[in-house]
């Protein structure tokens, strides 16, 4: 069945943060439902919509940031009461406005995921799991990644409490009481969980996750263990999900899943009969989908799925047919409702266009004074800085309330810049001179009209390691600018895995030394992403990495006073030792470094890097024949003289090009790649072999493995 959605805008609030919306059940199904929402002002909203406006039910006062909005109540009765998060407080309003609960967690970070069922509050800051029962303490977990989202299984239905958190190192963790139950592994950062249903399902043990990479999936969460049913994989490199939720949109007694992505998409799955998503619709909105619900809000009878963006839009995606009725001659003409409200929209504009006016007046006169100050604009900004696994390349994407005129890039390390298509601003380089000023990228992003969100893509060179900058200035007046600070990571193309592959030749690397389990720690989330700040509760601690450029592994282990680090590749070996002796040198601290070489890992790194280089270098040698191959086929008239493969060229150039485009300096990179460890293998004997390296180049302009091979061992 196709599902067709109309988009309608109801209402802007401030910035909203994940989560916020919610609406407010009613008695008759088909009854329209009251909309409350929440944002960073600390305003909490409800209202209904009426003859096609926004008729305000209540609206608290400005305050701290709101994180969370969840609706509870006594179980078994609707859930009507309206609770929100703000800093380390929930507050708790009745669905007429009247606030009847203030809940002093006293948390020292702030609450960021919440979840209310009957008398229990389940709040989680960064690291820290709290459960409370009538708002007396219960429950305590201190988690080893950060917690992005917090869920309990309904105790109406399974008979007892069984919160799952979802934290940052890809894993669901399911708490009994104040411990770990068991682990449940995801393929992504879990950003949301979701009861199926709303109810968990048949038995109430059903949960939805997304992740921060754009997966969808739904596990059984079980006394025994988890059971996955299904995992949707982001084929089409959408955003990551913020938020979902189900409801039976298409009106045919099975509830769909409505999904809302951080780059605007908003997605409706129906379940077919094997119980596996299919995409039913899909809509794309300017900026990040932070709240998704579904429900009748516009007009009695007509089914919608509601969303709150970024900057605060309320908006709709209606099952209601467009107002719009054929006049005579085919003309088309808006209905009185329509015509009513343009006419009020007109009328608001031209006096809002008025106190524009008078407001700049105002601001130039008094700018002539000689006590005027001119106040800075203060502008919100949410950025996403990402290691997408697919090209190894890293994701930054900027949203700001307000449009943007221009971005400045500043690196003080080597990165290339990357093609993105939804990318509409103009780019431009500036001329960089790294021995005097250390700017390696100077680039500037000039910014279409009414862009609010930018999405760009970077790829670092393991071993080299600094800051990038991102200066933003929006089209405020006066002019003001925010700049935000990223950190490219000596290993930084490593991405965190659940586990390696013990049986490759592994070369090791041990550190011993009067320091402290902290200061490892900090040394190892210096040196490599997706490793928590916080020094984990434990005296020793495991992480496994992958290369998302190479597929190489490493294997961390340490604790006070010692660490282990095992890799295939023996350059991964080589960045660790040179960063963590100078880390250790700037502390003070006297280390003792053994390292073994396993000669083996060389080949086997050689091995895993042919397939990548050969094709760049099929690609590079397509791309220099297509110019002399359209030269030949316009001066034959046609390309039929030409030989199968040079026929597939041509037909193909377009996409050759697009591909070549899209991976500059790919080429180089693996070339560099390769000098790296011709280098580093010997300096693990204690030879330089730098002189060599104008012959190694020499092999690879001409490449085949086995040579390459062979000038490896022989040299």
């Amino acid at each position: 069945m196709e599902l067709n959605l109309k988009h309608v805008d109801y209402l802007q609030v401030g910035v909203t943060s994940q989560k916020t919306m919610k609406l407010l059940p009613t008695v008759g199904r088909k009854a329209t439902q009251k909309v409350v929402v929440a944002d960073n002002d600390g305003v909490v909203t409800c209202f209904g919509m009426k003859k096609g406006e926004a008729v305000p039910v209540f609206k608290s006062l400005p305050g701290q940031k709101i994180s969370r909005l969840e609706l509870g109540g006594a179980l078994g009765t609707p859930q009507e009461k309206i609770f929100v998060s703000s800093g380390s407080e929930v507050r708790g309003y009745t669905k007429k406005g009247k606030q009847f609960l203030t809940f002093e967690a006293n948390l020292t970070e702030s609450i960021n995921a919440m979840h209310v069922s009957g008398a229990d509050l389940f709040l989680c800051a960064s690291y820290i799991y709290n459960h409370y029962c009538d708002c007396k303490d219960q429950d305590y977990y201190l988690s080893g990644d950060k917690i992005n989202d917090v869920l309990c299984l309904p105790v109406e239905t399974v008979g007892r409490i069984v919160p799952i958190l979802a934290c940052q190192d890809r894993v669901l963790r399911v708490l009994q009481g104040s411990d770990l139950q068991y682990d449940v592994e995801v393929h992504g950062p879990p950003t949301v969980l979701e009861l199926f249903n709303r109810d968990g399902g048949k038995g109430g043990e059903e949960v939805l996750y997304g992740t921060a990479d754009g997966k969808l999936g739904l596990v059984k969460i079980t006394k025994s263990g988890p059971i996955t049913s299904w995992e949707l994989d982001n084929e089409k490199k959408k955003g990551g999900v913020l938020c979902i939720d189900t409801f039976d949109i298409v009106g045919d007694g099975v509830k769909d899943i409505l999904l809302g992505r951080d780059d605007g998409t908003v997605e409706v799955y129906g379940l077919d009969s094997s119980n596996e998503p299919t995409l039913r619709f899909e809509n794309a909105l300017s900026e990040s989908v932070t709240s998704i619900q579904g429900g009748c809000v516009g007009k009695e009878m007509y089914d919608e799925v509601l969303t709150t963006t970024y900057t605060g839009w309320v908006s709709g995606l209606t099952t209601e047919p467009q107002q719009m009725v054929a006049g005579p001659g085919d003309e088309i003409k808006m209905s009185r409702e329509t015509q009513g409200k343009v006419a009020a929209l007109r009328a608001e504009l031209e006096q809002m266009q008025v106190k524009v006016l008078q407001g700049r007046e105002k601001y130039q006169q008094s700018s002539q004074s000689s006590t005027a100050v001119s106040a800075v604009s203060v502008f919100s900004i949410n950025d996403k800085f990402t290691l997408c696994q697919d090209d190894a390349s890293y994701s930054l994407t900027l949203e700001v309330q307000t449009a943007i005129d221009n971005l400045l890039l500043q690196s003080d390390v080597p990165i290339d810049l990357l093609d993105v298509d939804k990318n509409s601003a103009v780019v431009s380089f500036s001329e960089c001179d790294s021995e005097s000023n250390g700017n390696f990228l100077l680039a500037t992003y000039r910014c279409q009209a009414n862009t609010t969100r930018l999405e760009l893509k970077v790829r670092s060179i393991e071993g080299q390691y600094g800051t990038l900058q991102a200066y933003v200035t929006p089209r405020l007046q006066p002019k003001t600018c925010q700049v935000r600070q990223y950190q490219i990571k000596p290993l930084s193309l490593h991405q965190r895995t659940q586990a390696i592959d013990q049986e490759r030749p592994m070369n090791t690397l041990r550190l011993t030394g009067q320091f402290s389990f902290a200061e490892i720690h900090s040394w190892v989330v210096f040196c490599l992403p997706e490793v928590p700040e916080k020094t984990p509760p434990r005296d020793s601690i495991t992480f496994y990495f992958q290369n998302t450029f190479l597929g190489t592994q490493l294997e961390a282990i340490y604790c006070k006073g010692e660490a282990n680090f095992k890799s295939d590749n023996i350059s991964t070996i080589s960045i660790l030792k040179d960063v963590l002796s100078k880390e250790a040198t700037k502390r003070k601290i006297y280390l003792n470094i053994s390292y073994e070489v396993n000669e083996d890992s060389v080949s086997h790194t050689l091995r895993m890097i042919h397939p990548k280089l050969e094709y760049q270098l099929i690609l590079a040698k397509k791309v220099q024949l297509i110019d002399a191959l359209k030269e030949l086929q316009v001066h034959e008239g046609n390309a039929d003289f030409l030989i199968p493969e040079y026929r597939s060229i041509l037909d193909e150039s377009a996409q050759l090009l697009e591909e070549y485009k899209k991976q500059p300096a790919h080429l180089e990179r693996l070339y560099g790649m390769i000098t790296d460890l011709f280098i580093d293998k010997f300096k693990f004997k204690g030879q330089n072999v730098k002189t060599q390296v104008s012959q190694l180049l020499a092999i690879l302009n001409n490449y085949e493995l086995d040579s390459l091979m062979e000038f490896f061992s022989e040299a």
